[in-house]
């Protein structure tokens, strides 16, 4: 039943989301691919617009893939899968986490899994910039309509794509480097936004 399979599957992300929305992001990845409910391009687009809509990124994932399986009742199951550890270990958390915080264990097993996120987490964000820039391939032989390309055997390179996501890099580096500021997330994704209506 697709239902239940979309709870326990959602279940088994929230409670292994360590890291927050973006450590939540290989796993729901790894998740959907194995149960063949959309590809890795679908994907891409999926999170590009859980990113860029109110709401945490987890859920709004979680709801619109169940949503897409199952409907409203879908929806709401692989929503609450996802949202319910969370709940849970944070009700728990609540009521002891001076205590714990306290405890040199649990200081050790806190700085062991903070580079095991930050990996995981870079490793994401690498595959799904190589997934969306470089769609496959090896070498390049021209310029069409903002795609470089090859004859099938060589790489393909999405030009566009690839602009994009070298200007935002410089535009947020520029704005550390003169201002000693950082580029708000949101302005990075309207800026993105608009560049994506006027290029594409």
């Amino acid at each position: 039943m697709i239902y239940l399979t979309l709870f326990l599957a959602f279940l088994k992300i929230g409670f292994f989301a360590f890291g927050g929305a973006y450590g939540a992001i290989p796993l729901i990845q790894e998740t959907v691919l194995a149960h063949g409910w959309m590809d890795e391009a679908m994907f891409s687009n999926i999170i590009a617009v859980s990113e860029s809509t109110p709401g945490p990124i987890m859920v709004n994932t979680a709801t619109y893939i169940g949503s897409r399986q199952g409907g409203i009742p879908g929806a709401v199951a692989a929503t609450l899968g996802v949202v319910l550890p969370s709940f849970m270990i944070i009700l728990l958390v609540s009521s002891v986490f001076k205590n714990m915080m306290k405890n040199k264990t649990m200081q050790a097993v806190l700085k062991g899994v903070k580079p095991c996120l930050m990996g995981v987490i870079l490793a994401t964000g690498i595959t799904m910039a190589v997934n969306i820039i470089v769609p496959g391939g090896i070498f390049l032989n021209g310029i069409v309509s903002g795609t470089l390309f090859s004859d099938g055997k060589g790489i393909r390179i999405e030009g566009i794509s690839l602009f994009i996501f070298l200007f935002l890099i410089a535009a947020v580096l520029a704005l550390r480097w003169i201002k000693k500021k950082e580029l708000s997330p949101m302005m990075l994704i309207v800026l993105a936004g608009v560049l994506g209506a006027v290029l594409y």
